[in-house]
């Protein structure tokens, strides 16, 4: 599947080339022979990366094929836009941050797509003998719903998936993938400090949600 146009990430500035001096890319040899044209050096990159990759994309977006699409998605314009990467930040650092930029867009779309199914299937159903309104789901919650909230990492998921996109994205980026503070707020394009707050509140709402869930048991 091809990308949907989005365009590459804007090469950083000097900042971070200065911090990569203190800490250089391990992937700078295999880019740099992707740019000469080598392709089994690009295949390296997918087999180290797509796993993380897939897993911010579906922490993201709660949906694995749409997750695993945004991935494929992700590496396809990475390679199409790899001579335009000058190596001022690492590659994992690019190319989280088109990932992250695909999934935020793809989220839009999932969620656009189920409000509109929604309506479709609460719409009322056309008969020889008139419109016959769908039956309204239960609000009681099933024995198997009730399991799975026995499960904490499915919570804490739930947790997750509540939060807003701006804090969302800072708290898989620094607890789940441990990016460093300099480096989310590259991939964000916002200051470290605004990082820190974002994420202070996000783990604050995580806490009061698995509060609130917690209670309901």
């Amino acid at each position: 599947m091809s990308p949907n146009g989005t365009n590459p990430p804007a090469i950083l500035s000097n900042p971070i080339g200065s911090r990569l001096q203190d800490n250089p890319d391990p992937d700078a040899g295999l880019v740099a022979a992707v740019q000469q044209g080598d392709l089994n050096a690009f295949e390296s990159l997918v087999t180290k990366h797509q796993k993380r990759m897939l897993n911010i994309a579906f922490r993201l977006i709660d949906d694995h094929d749409e997750a695993c699409e945004v991935v494929q998605d992700a590496f396809v314009s990475a390679y199409r836009h790899i001579r335009t990467f000058r190596g001022e930040a690492k590659f994992t650092t690019w190319l989280t941050t088109i990932t992250v930029n695909l999934s935020k867009n793809r989220l839009k779309q999932v969620r656009s797509r189920k409000v509109r199914e929604a309506y479709s299937l609460d719409a009322p159903v056309r008969t020889d003998e008139g419109e016959l309104a769908m039956d309204a789901p239960s609000p009681e919650p099933s024995i198997l719903d009730r399991m799975e909230k026995q499960d904490i990492r499915t919570r804490v998921q739930d947790c997750i998936r509540s939060l807003d996109s701006d804090f969302r994205e800072v708290l898989v980026l620094r607890d789940m993938q441990e990016f460093s503070y300099d480096e989310i707020g590259d991939m964000l394009k916002v200051v470290p400090g605004t990082v820190k707050s974002r994420l202070f509140r996000a783990r604050e709402m995580v806490k009061e949600c698995l509060k609130q869930l917690m209670g309901e048991l």
